[in-house]
């Protein structure tokens, strides 16, 4: 693909996120672009308890954690909750979502690498 076909295509890929939706433009202290191309977009994260991130949304992400991370959520039925944990260099498949408004119930501190993929 030419550089200047990329530069038609890139911005409509990067548009299946509302800019109004982008974790980076809601959340700056929570999300930081490590690295971006027209293909990939690889944000930090970092889950701190009692952290309420604002509403934002993700394309389809592998999700890295780069420390223990534990946390409680509700479970689907919405009866009770459920500790959801994840080991150092764990890898995992995150769909696209939109999501937020939800105070982090952590055990410690999250340290994230999410590669957001733009394709």
């Amino acid at each position: 693909m030419s550089k200047k076909a990329l530069l038609v295509v890139a911005p409509l890929l990067l548009a299946a996120v509302p800019a109004a939706l982008d974790p980076v433009r809601v959340a700056p202290h929570i999300y930081e672009v490590a690295f971006e191309n027209e293909r990939v977009r690889v944000l930090k994260k970092i889950i701190r308890n009692g952290e309420t991130p604002p509403l934002h949304a993700h394309p389809d992400s592998v999700v890295v954690y780069l420390n223990p991370c534990a946390w409680m959520e509700d479970d689907s039925d919405g009866e009770g909750q459920r500790m959801q944990s994840f080991k150092f260099g764990e890898p995992t498949w995150a769909p696209a979502e939109t999501h937020g408004g939800v105070t982090a119930n952590v055990v410690q501190e999250c340290h994230v690498v999410i590669v957001e993929l733009l394709e």
